[in-house]
């Protein structure tokens, strides 16, 4: 599999998405960990993600089910930018993989910081 297309996906995925979930001052998190975590997801079942502040991403797959990814180190301007690329050579993305940052410049996009992955922690909706 080359890298070329993943990539665009990795983009495709990192920019054209709204965060859906962002976490505000005002609003406790929605969700509770269920489960052990996991060290990969399937790139083909991604179907959005959401940029929580600079060290956690929640991906949505296929089911609605929602994955968090607590990077093991803060990754600057990530909870500011909410977007980032990434490049694999596989079909799963994996704790083992970077994210770089994606900053808005001008007529194109820019990278910015990279940062390595955590876990994929699967996340269930808190009970009220």
């Amino acid at each position: 599999m080359s890298i070329r297309p993943i990539l665009t996906a990795g983009l495709l995925l990192a920019c054209g998405l709204t965060p859906a979930f962002a976490k505000t001052k005002d609003k406790p998190d929605p969700y509770v960990p269920s489960g052990n975590p996991v060290d990969c997801i399937s790139i083909s079942q991604i179907r959005s993600s959401s940029v929580r502040d600079d060290r956690t991403i929640d991906f949505e797959v296929s089911g609605k089910k929602i994955y968090r990814n607590s990077l093991p180190n803060s990754c600057p301007s990530l909870g500011f930018e909410r977007r980032f690329s990434y490049r694999t050579s596989i079909s799963q993305l994996c704790s083992v993989d970077i994210i770089t940052v994606l900053f808005n410049a001008g007529p194109g996009l820019q990278p910015g910081a990279s940062c390595g992955l955590g876990k994929f922690q699967p996340m269930v909706k808190a009970p009220k």
